[in-house]
């Protein structure tokens, strides 16, 4: 076991981090090393994101409150790509409907004019996505692994 995946487990066990957090850090250090912490930091490039993850989980000193809640979604990435191939095959009316509606609440997004190149520009975007909401009592993380 190498000392960056110690020091991982070790805050882990001291619950500076989640096991969420732990997790994405472990993979993301098996990543980027390919499995060996002696590859150089120059060849080193981001994973292929696979999932939209949703966690939300309890604010530190509210793990055992009754109402806590605790949520843990995993949305693979191939599913919106398919979601989005599948609207192509959508009446004109309808795709028309839903274009109207998303600029109406103010995404620029045409489904009609969606080219499978643009989904994957799409889905490369959403690799740098990473939204953290604490609140009094939760916690909400929403990224892509």
């Amino acid at each position: 076991m190498s000392e960056s995946q110690k020091k991982i487990l070790e805050m882990l066990g001291n619950k500076k981090i989640s096991v969420d957090e732990a997790y994405r850090l472990l993979n993301a250090l098996k990543d980027d090393t390919g499995g060996s912490e002696s590859a150089p930091e120059a060849t080193t490039r981001r994973p292929k994101a696979r999932y939209l993850r949703v966690c939300v989980a309890p604010a530190q000193g509210h793990e055992h409150d009754a109402d806590a809640e605790l949520v843990n979604v995993r949305v693979p990435l191939s599913l919106i790509r398919s979601g989005i191939k599948f609207s192509s095959l959508l009446p004109p009316e309808a795709r028309d409907k839903v274009s109207d509606t998303l600029h109406d609440k103010g995404i620029d997004l045409d489904m009609r004019n969606l080219k499978p190149e643009e989904l994957e520009e799409i889905v490369e975007a959403l690799a740098d996505l990473q939204i953290d909401v604490v609140s009094d009592k939760e916690v909400v993380k929403v990224f892509i692994e």
